[in-house]
């Protein structure tokens, strides 16, 4: 058991407890501390594609056939298509029922930075995303290489090569995250600091019902897929704390990629199923952001009185299946989808998105920290489905810590 001082989420649990107090007290001084959060996010960012890259060239490199690449990669993506469109529906019937936007005034005018989301959001999720989706262009040629290492006859001294610098990109990010503490206290204090307490007030049913619908989500829905497979979703959070708190208190999943990626190796998941599943889960695999964008939607319908038909209620449901997909995972990107959403469907005024604009920042942590679970969730099925699951190294992993975020390993 190591020592509270000593450990990486006593220190980020209280970065964020007093970077939301420090964001009560001196909010204009709080807002300035928005630097560090997103200085931090931004420096692990930078093992987001060398880590791709290693992992899947190495997994890759390593398996028996291509047809299993293609094997699991089919099955990823059939796994996210059903789990997502299942959020997707849960999100639409709980705002059916709750009808959180009835009752919400309209008086917040539109404002400049709703503009700013409204204009780019056509070509977010088609052409930007496809031309400026570093992950998604990173995942395609480190399948490519993997494949060519695969057939190559003298891959040995090229894999021993990657081996040695996968070894200190993984170094350096245990030494990066020592600094999450910093990031989780500057994007807390920013977001307290800058929307307050009671910007929530009127928008806190809505609030509510979000985080509600993403927390049986995460222990029903996703639990019972663990409990097939026989694996606890309490024990699988408790192993992936440490990351939990850092993505609560950046509101970017990516900022915890790297080292998800590692704990699920650690816990029995094989290399290539890790590298290949959880990069695409970034782009196609969004729970979280598919319930918030559902619910969203409907929301505003409620807020405008806007009766929505069966035919209205269809379209809006295949937009978003659409629309969500181009949805990485980064701080406000659901926000830009919602905006694309609204501009395709036409039938709910796009002003409103000025109303979630004091409460997105919040929600978005909500979103992201499902997005991330469901990542996890979806690696390991897919691992237990290939037979690369090794439950000892699970039971291990549950049982005590794998490795500590502290300087003695560095």
């Amino acid at each position: 058991m190591k020592q509270a001082h000593k450990n990486l989420t006593t220190w980020v649990l209280a970065a964020i407890f007093f970077g939301a107090l420090f964001g009560l007290s001196s909010p204009e001084l709080a807002i300035k501390m928005q630097p560090l959060g997103t200085y931090f996010t931004d420096v692990v960012k930078l093992f987001i594609t060398p880590i791709i890259f290693l992992t899947i060239s190495l997994g890759i490199s390593g398996m028996g056939s291509v047809k299993q690449v293609g094997r699991v990669g089919g099955k990823a993506l059939l796994y996210f298509e059903i789990v997502t469109t299942l959020a997707l529906l849960i999100g639409v019937v709980v705002t059916w029922i709750i009808q959180p936007g009835s009752g919400v005034t309209t008086m917040v005018a539109q404002s400049s930075e709703a503009s700013n989301y409204t204009t780019s959001a056509e070509t977010f999720c088609f052409w930007s995303f496809i031309k400026s989706s570093l992950i998604i262009q990173v995942l395609l040629f480190s399948i490519l290489f993997g494949i060519f290492l695969n057939k190559y006859k003298h891959r040995d001294n090229i894999k021993n090569k990657l081996v040695f610098v996968s070894k200190y990109v993984f170094k350096a990010l245990h030494f990066i995250m020592l600094f999450a503490p910093i990031g989780a206290f500057g994007g807390i204090a920013y977001t307290v600091g800058k929307y307050g307490i009671t910007s929530l007030i009127p928008l806190a049913k809505l609030m509510i019902t979000i985080y509600i619908t993403m927390a049986l989500f995460v222990f029903v829905i996703l639990g019972y897929i663990l409990k097939y497979y026989k694996i606890s979703i309490f024990k699988f959070l408790n192993y992936i704390k440490e990351e939990l708190l850092i993505v609560l208190g950046t509101s970017s999943s990516e900022s915890a990629l790297p080292s998800l990626m590692e704990k699920l190796e650690k816990m029995g998941c094989s290399k290539s199923v890790v590298g290949l599943v959880v990069p695409a889960g970034y782009s196609f695999n969004l729970d979280g952001t598919t319930i918030y964008l559902s619910m969203a939607v409907l929301f505003l319908a409620q807020v405008y009185n806007v009766d929505l038909s069966w035919a209205q209620m269809g379209t809006i449901i295949c937009v978003l299946m659409i629309t969500s997909k181009g949805a990485a995972g980064v701080t406000g990107s659901g926000f830009i989808v919602l905006a694309s959403t609204l501009s395709a469907v036409k039938v709910i005024p796009i002003e409103g998105l000025a109303l979630l604009l004091g409460v997105d920042r919040f929600m978005s942590e909500a979103r992201s920290i499902t997005n991330f679970i469901g990542n996890g969730v979806a690696t390991i099925v897919i691992a237990n489905s290939e037979k690369e699951f090794d439950s000892t190294k699970m039971k291990n992993a549950f049982h005590k810590e794998i490795y500590e975020y502290d300087t003695d390993e560095i």
